[in-house]
């Protein structure tokens, strides 16, 4: 006998709910369908459902996501880096109490003397209608320059799966593995791990709209933002108990109508997401202006708030930061969030004066301000100005991408190319390729679980007593 069963995932929704009712009707039509054929199928996200850029998830603290996926009837998720690392151990721990699915992720340990939330499984094994065992695994990466500030410990995802592969291939017969590692890391394992017959993967948005073999091995990912959702459809020969067939596909959803109860649940989510937003914290008696290619007030009182608040020698943030002004009068947590939704920490780094200089230079070209940056936490627009405290930067030259810089003088005293700094930034400028010599300077302190808008929030409120 051949039995037939499918698994349908989304991945790395980042709490855009625009399309969520789209997928709650996609996966209701596909759970009706394999329902009236007798055959089995089950729902799975990938992690990164939860972001707090949106005011839902930051007045929940990604409980309401929780329920989102409860309603739609998922049977496993795994977790993703912001899950991981934007919430405090206490939210993380308690993320999943409501949870009516399962919650996979092999490689997740609780450093602060206790043992794993309740919730939190190294495997889960699902069982077809017909007896066959799927083990799943979970993996997210490894980011324990936050994940250990914060109480967690995230192991090595390739030791952990070579510790577990073994005795979960004598105890089922097919193998997935949901992924938040990565394209690349996902293409390693399939190499390294032929035990493994299905990866379904996320974190760097890669779309794979018809699947992609690596050897045994069937890759799959579908994207970001819940554009597309993935399937995979397997067939398991009983008679000689084996997988006879694998296939993966991403689907459009973007068309589909809206589930009218999802967007019912979703409507009231967001009205009382602005009440618990809706807490003044102060008022100021001027509007507070926003403009990401000028060094206005604002943006200069938070990178002043950033050198104070970090003991740096130093400051500089970007104006792109702040995403809109605030207007005079009552001032809230949710006005605050709405400016400020990045999930980004502070970060401090030890630069050489000659690494700074070069990282000032890089910062004040044309080119650099009008990046249109997506991804490393920043949810604006542009980079925009870059603003500095603590420093005084003299320049000669200045023609868009010729920045000539005559001196620079540190709280006051002339620079010297061989002395350390200690430099507060903006945590994303310490990933990717956008200012080098930070990225690759060695001592990195970060700061969790508070974002740059709870500094902002201290920074306002500052206002009121001046």
């Amino acid at each position: 006998m051949i039995e037939k069963f499918s698994f349908y995932y989304t991945n790395d929704l980042h709490s855009q709910f625009s399309n969520w009712s789209q997928v709650a009707t996609f996966m209701k039509q596909k759970k009706h369908f394999h329902a009236k054929k007798k055959e089995s199928c089950w729902l799975f996200d990938i992690g990164d459902h939860v972001d707090r850029v949106h005011p839902i998830a930051e007045a929940f603290m990604g409980r309401a996501n929780v329920q989102l996926l409860n309603d739609v009837d998922y049977d496993v998720v795994t977790i993703g880096n912001n899950e991981g690392i934007t919430l405090s151990h206490k939210d993380l721990f308690h993320l999943y109490d409501d949870a009516a699915f399962n919650v996979v992720c092999t490689n997740l340990y609780n450093e602060k003397g206790e043992a794993n939330p309740s919730w939190c499984k190294r495997r889960q094994i699902l069982l077809s209608k017909h007896g066959v065992k799927v083990g799943v695994l979970g993996l997210t990466a490894p980011f324990n320059d936050y994940y250990e500030l914060l109480g967690w410990h995230i192991s090595p995802p390739l030791e952990e799966l070579a510790n577990i592969i073994k005795e979960l291939q004598e105890q089922v017969d097919v193998i997935v593995l949901l992924s938040h590692l990565g394209l690349s890391v996902d293409q390693l394992i399939a190499r390294e791990f032929p035990e493994v017959d299905v990866i379904i993967g996320g974190h760097t948005h890669h779309l794979l709209r018809q699947g992609e073999y690596i050897g045994n091995t069937l890759l799959t990912a579908a994207g970001k933002l819940c554009e597309f959702v993935g399937e995979v459809h397997l067939e398991w020969d009983h008679e000689q108990q084996k997988l006879m067939k694998k296939e993966a596909f991403t689907t459009n959803i973007t068309h589909l109508e809206h589930d009218a109860g999802t967007e019912q649940t979703l409507n009231q989510l967001y009205i009382e997401a602005e009440k618990r937003l809706g807490k003044v914290i102060t008022h100021i008696e001027r509007p507070l202006s926003v403009n990401w290619f000028e060094n206005t007030f604002i943006i200069q009182e938070l990178t002043n708030t950033l050198i104070t608040w970090t003991k740096a020698d130093c400051a500089m943030l970007n104006a792109g930061l702040l995403l809109d002004s605030l207007p005079k009068g009552a001032i809230t947590y949710g006005d605050i969030h709405r400016i400020c939704p990045h999930p980004i920490n502070p970060c401090v780094v030890s630069l050489t004066g000659r690494e700074l200089m070069e990282v000032i230079r890089v910062s004040l070209t044309q080119s650099f301000m009008e990046i249109r940056l997506k991804g490393f936490g920043f949810r604006g627009e542009v980079i925009g100005k870059m603003v500095f405290a603590g420093m005084e930067i003299i320049l000669g030259t200045h023609e868009a991408d010729e920045v000539h810089i005559k001196a620079v003088n540190i709280q006051g005293v002339p620079l010297r190319h061989n002395r350390n700094y200690t430099v507060a930034t903006a945590d994303m400028f310490t990933f990717g390729r956008l200012l080098p010599d930070i990225v690759k300077a060695k001592d990195k302190k970060y700061f969790v679980p508070e974002f740059l808008r709870d500094l902002l929030v201290t920074t306002v409120i500052s206002l009121q007593k001046d």
